[in-house]
């Protein structure tokens, strides 16, 4: 034999993608949600999302380096985790208070789970989550977009799903929402720059169109059969950036398509439950924590019957 037969487990082919290329598409994808936050709410929006960033960066290298295992920075999805929380946060947040919600993020929901793609939830919605039941007061203080400015009063009295539960619709502008006139978290304000970076990463195959549209859709149907404005509640609140950023996580949602499908619409049903009868106006990042958690579930009861195997029969 001139050649050697080289034997190995699947998969025998590779796409040409590792996990620094997928995560500096998801960064280059969040590049026009981080230029609209810092033209709406100025350079403190840039302070926290650095000091998240930074963070993260810095929890990823200690905690692999405390815990004896091979350094893991280099694959950007620290910065992918730093970011994300940042564009869950209010520009007013204090910020060690970003900083201890990276932590928390890396360390807690990631590193201590064993590391990337053994996380069995999203990381920045953990550290969001924490910060919100931590510190309610700083996490709910919001000011009007383009306030830095001086041109516009700083105080707003409330966010969009604010205003719808309190019966306020009629004040709600709907092309405002689309170009992030209103209150709310750095990087959910503006739903076309978040629809942008989706758009990037379907053109990049990063991510399936699948869940977000599900996703999406099934906010829209059930607001619409409920009596809401459902264009409102697509454009309000965590939902755009949620369904095409942190919904399609590749290590806590399901890798089938009917478990995608399931996984969706059970976060799109989760988020108008919360949004409509919880003590809560915005429910999305509790809606992807609980999917992520029954993905295993999900998984299980969606898998595939594999090729050439036959189907159970049915007893009469």
């Amino acid at each position: 034999m001139q050649g050697t037969l080289m034997v190995s487990s699947s998969p025998h082919l590779h796409c040409g993608m590792n996990t620094r290329d997928i995560m500096r598409d998801v960064i280059i994808a969040l590049i026009p949600a981080l230029i609209a936050s810092v033209w709406l709410f100025g350079f403190r929006a840039l302070a926290v999302e650095v000091v998240c960033v930074a963070s993260a960066m810095a929890a990823e290298y200690l905690s692999r380096k405390v815990m004896k295992r091979p350094q893991t920075i280099n694959d950007l999805s620290c910065v992918v985790t730093g970011l994300l929380l940042a564009f869950n946060l209010p520009v007013t947040i204090p910020l060690w208070q970003a900083a201890f919600g990276s932590v928390v993020a890396i360390v807690v929901a990631k590193q201590m789970f064993g590391g990337l793609g053994q996380n069995f939830v999203n990381p920045a919605l953990v550290g969001r989550i924490v910060l919100m039941g931590s510190f309610p007061d700083t996490m709910n203080n919001w000011i009007n977009p383009l306030a830095w400015t001086g041109k516009v009063d700083a105080v707003t009295g409330a966010t969009p799903l604010a205003l719808l539960a309190e019966d306020a619709a009629a004040q709600i502008d709907p092309l405002s929402l689309l170009f992030g006139l209103r209150g709310g978290c750095l990087g959910e304000v503006c739903a076309i720059a978040l629809l942008i970076g989706g758009i990037y990463l379907v053109i990049r195959r990063v991510i399936s169109p699948l869940i977000p549209l599900i996703y999406i859709g099934t906010v829209f149907v059930l607001a619409f059969v409920c009596g809401e404005n459902p264009l409102i509640h697509i454009l309000s609140g965590g939902l755009m950036i949620g369904a095409i950023f942190m919904a399609t996580d590749y290590a806590t949602c399901p890798i089938n398509k009917w478990g995608k499908v399931v996984y969706a619409i059970g976060c799109g049903c989760i988020t108008v439950l919360i949004r409509l009868a919880g003590s809560l106006p915005e429910g999305v990042s509790f809606a992807i924590v609980i999917m992520n958690i029954l993905t295993p579930l999900i998984e299980r009861f969606t898998r595939p019957r594999p090729f050439g195997e036959e189907r159970k029969a049915v007893r009469s």
